[in-house]
């Protein structure tokens, strides 16, 4: 090899190792980058998964939990993408038999063979779905009235207009059904409707969607008090109340006013019903007149507002229920701080209750009675004594000491539904039920009047009792909205948003 061949060999030889290892610093780096967004994946799915802070409100959860999603999906698409293999659709979620499915065949361009030019036959075909949606679609429709007149007698005969839940409105039923369940339901101010509607060049109003909603909730109004009168015919009942906001206008300002909340029982054979109550104050008068002459077990946190109804000398039959998941979330919180060991024994005792019902849940009355008596209490009177123990050698004002009080005090009350099978452990069904009315009542900003928000309370009353029966509200509601103008008051059970017992 002669020396220019040599030089030439060299400086390919060079090149070559700067290739290497300018590709092997690249590898490097994307190996780094790599390891970087894995462990961040992890993490999050650490956070997505993991376990539940209870220090989070549900909303407040679910919000976060919706931005961590978004961050795995963000981070995971940074990813380079695995090697090409059969994707399997094992445990892919199945999009629901009842949605309208659109057609769309792709052919080839052409029906020869690429390769010999024969002609294609048909062995098959390959099907997958996607989930498509059209937003708020607006159309006209019109009613066409043909006009036939006798030539004998001069009369004229059309189809006479038929009666509608608002007369001579420009909105049908599926108008007025988008407006309630965009508001009521998915909590959106009619302000926002105003500009969903303006963008497809459709002009509507709040004022005039305002009006909509007080003719529909007057209109409701008989369906809502039917289902106050269905509930108050059980004999075991949930309550509860949460703060709204409502205008004062004299002041300028809002004050507080209260939605209670009054829930049947999930262990009853009945359909479940609930109903929300408007009233400008937590006054226990409230809840009182609501079930006035009703008699039975109310479960309830430990409020005052209802002691006098379980006063010895009221003229109410009511009895007490406590709550347990009231008096394991002051436990609870003890734990979360660490300042009180003794916290996590009481939880898991409370977990053993918990355990006995989850057993319990698909039997009847009777068995759950006795299973009730068999395992409940044992693990109650256990419980009663470890707590007076505890007691005696905890500080008076500590925390503890106000979460062991709170379940002394309560103890008659909290162990009640351990001696029958057909009490609830807890209040946690009607404060489910809330929990929409929480997270709306932060977009609706506050009711305008208390009429406002009493026609607010008999739509959500209607709404909620629809998706604890199973029942399509939205479906529901225009259904009911084309009926209810030529309803008679007789057949009234028939319109409720509830399934009908067998």
């Amino acid at each position: 090899m002669n020396s220019q061949d040599k030089t030439t060999h060299s400086i390919t030889s060079q090149s070559r190792d700067d290739e290497v290892a300018r590709l092997t610093e690249l590898v490097r780096i994307q190996e780094i980058k790599i390891q970087a967004l894995v462990q961040e994946v992890a993490y999050l799915r650490r956070m997505r998964y993991g376990v539940k802070n209870e220090a989070l409100s549900a909303e407040q959860r679910s919000l976060f939990e919706d931005d961590v999603v978004q961050d795995i999906a963000a981070v995971e698409a940074e990813l380079p993408a695995p090697p090409s293999t059969p994707r399997s659709r094992a445990g892919r979620q199945t999009l629901p038999e009842h949605l309208e499915r659109v057609e769309v065949r792709h052919e080839p361009d052409s029906c020869t063979c690429s390769a010999c030019k024969a002609d294609l036959i048909k062995i098959g075909e390959d099907v997958s779905e996607q989930l498509d949606i059209e937003p708020a679609r607006f159309f006209v429709i019109r009613h066409i009235r043909p006009q036939y007149a006798c030539r004998q007698c001069e009369t004229i005969t059309a189809a006479p207009v038929a009666p509608a839940v608002i007369d001579g409105s420009l909105a049908a039923p599926g108008l007025l059904t988008w407006v309630a369940t965009s508001k009521y339901l998915d909590h959106l101010p009619l302000y926002r409707l105003e500009q969903i509607a303006a963008r497809q060049q459709v002009n509507l109003s709040r004022s005039t969607m305002s009006e909509w909603i007080g003719r529909m909730g007057f209109a409701l109004q008989p369906l809502a008090d039917r289902l106050a009168e269905l509930l108050r015919q059980r004999q075991v009942l949930h309550a509860d109340e949460t703060p709204v906001k409502q205008l004062d206008p004299g002041a300028g300002k809002t004050k507080r006013a209260y939605l209670w909340s009054y829930r049947s029982n999930d262990l009853d054979t009945g359909p479940p019903i609930v109903v929300f109550d408007y009233q400008s104050s937590r006054s226990g008068q409230h809840a009182r007149d609501f079930l006035h002459g009703w008699q039975g077990s109310l479960m309830v946190d430990d409020y005052g507002g209802y002691k006098k109804m379980f006063a010895a000398d009221a003229q109410f039959a009511v009895t007490e229920l406590g709550c347990w998941a009231h008096a394991r979330r002051k436990f609870f919180d003890l734990q979360v701080s660490g300042a009180h060991p003794q916290a996590a024994e009481a939880l898991r005792r409370i977990a053993q209750l918990y355990a006995v019902e989850a057993m319990a849940r698909e039997m009847d009355h009777a068995a759950r009675g006795e299973h009730r008596l068999q395992s409940s209490l044992p693990i109650l009177a256990e419980m009663h004594d470890w707590l007076i123990h505890l007691r005696i050698k905890t500080a008076d004002g500590s925390g503890l000491a106000r979460a062991i009080d709170y379940s002394l005090h309560r103890w008659p009350s909290l162990i009640r539904y351990a001696q029958t099978g057909n009490l609830p452990i807890d209040n946690n069904p009607v404060e489910n039920a809330i929990r929409p009315i929480a997270l709306g009542k932060k977009n609706w900003l506050f009711a305008g009047s208390e009429r406002a928000g009493k026609r607010a309370a008999a739509i959500q009353s209607l709404f909620a009792t629809a998706k604890l029966n199973g029942i399509e509200p939205a479906a529901w509601l225009k259904d009911t909205l084309e009926k209810l103008p030529v309803w008679t008051m007789r057949r009234i059970d028939e319109l409720l948003p509830i399934k009908p017992t067998a």
